[in-house]
């Protein structure tokens, strides 16, 4: 029985379910979710990793000097959370490689609940040890860096819309032909939700879980930073930005179920604000053309092309990407959530 089957069937046995549980099991079902099973990396989407080896490199680069910040710790956890196919630690691991004492000293852990996708780490970067966590508590404490490319952007979101005057969640159910269908709430929801003057609020459970588990390593003493990189808007919360790909193309969230990648805007915003209420301190977010700037990706791309004059254009092409407005380099942000006492961190002016 497909995903879609199956899910039909729990909607009729119980009722419509939030956006956000829809989100879940498409993406995570054991049997049939997305990233469990049968994950798309390369397919139905491409990542800046995937676009340009310079990416990797640069967060490889900055990871290398945030541990020079921490004071070069004998031990470090590096992590990160949501490898993909392990492309961007291959390029970071390449660039850190003479960088004295800092592969001795990481210790590399991959945040990775998939097995379909810890198989394909594990072929790329075996040679580093890496040490598979299912999510970010198991990380044991200590100094750590952690790295997180497009991670945000695939945590469940839950959707508010203001209906005659009254915020009510969005729900998916069936209609009249038995096909899944958006719908809302019969009850109202919590009168706590903020007013944007929009007709819609989309909200991430998500982000205040990540923030209460980075705060309790920094109630535990332990020097972090946390770098996150992914899409969304800097200044105002995202509506209905609820999407879905495959094989490349945009298609309904509600047509393939377990098949296809679904996706959000992610609220910088607020997640700024609650990593400041935590007590956590905060650099940018700044767009991903600003960073990538700061780190040095000009000189970066001027050696890979004197290097291989050959491939000028193709490597132009995929590192322009990477900072171009139209492309990835405004819509793309930055943002690093760190413990208290560290100077502001590289790349954030």
């Amino acid at each position: 029985m497909s995903l879609k089957d199956r899910l039909k069937g729990m909607i009729r046995a119980t009722g419509p379910i939030p956006v956000s549980a829809y989100m879940t099991h498409c993406l995570h079902d054991p049997l049939d979710g997305y990233y469990a099973t049968r994950p798309g990396l390369g397919a139905d989407f491409t990542t800046a990793p995937e676009t340009s080896q310079i990416f990797g490199e640069l967060i490889g680069l900055w990871a290398a000097q945030e541990w020079l910040v921490l004071g070069r710790p004998d031990e470090l956890s590096l992590v990160e959370i949501g490898p993909g196919r392990g492309v961007m630690m291959a390029d970071a691991m390449r660039a850190t490689a003479r960088v004295p004492g800092f592969h001795p000293a990481k210790q590399l852990q991959l945040v990775e609940a998939s097995r379909a996708l810890q198989s394909v780490q594990a072929d790329r970067l075996g040679r580093f040890d890496p040490v598979f966590r299912n999510a970010l508590t198991d990380v044991p404490m200590g100094q750590t860096i952690v790295l997180a490319n497009e991670y945000l952007d695939c945590l469940p979101a839950r959707q508010f819309v203001k209906d005659s005057g009254e915020w009510r969640e969005r729900v998916v159910g069936l209609d009249q032909a038995g096909e899944l269908a958006f719908g809302l709430a019969v009850d109202r929801a919590p009168q706590d939700i903020a007013e944007t003057g929009a007709g819609t609020v989309e909200v991430q459970p998500g982000l205040e879980t990540l923030v209460d588990e980075l705060k309790a390593r920094a109630d535990e003493g332990d020097a972090f930073r946390a770098l996150f990189i992914d899409y969304g808007p800097d200044t105002v919360a995202p509506g209905d930005s609820l999407r879905a790909y495959q094989a490349g193309q945009q298609v309904s969230p509600l047509a393939a179920p377990g098949l296809s990648d679904l996706t959000v805007d992610v609220d910088f915003g607020r997640l700024e604000r609650l990593a400041q209420s935590a007590g956590l301190k905060v650099d940018g977010p700044v767009t991903q053309s600003g960073f990538l700037g700061a780190l040095g990706m000009q000189q970066r791309l001027d050696t890979l092309i004197k290097a291989q004059p050959d491939r000028a254009e193709a490597i132009f092409k995929g590192a322009n990407k990477l900072v171009d407005p139209a492309e990835m380099g405004e819509r793309f942000k930055v943002i690093c959530l760190s413990s208290q006492g560290l100077p502001r961190a590289s790349g954030f002016g």
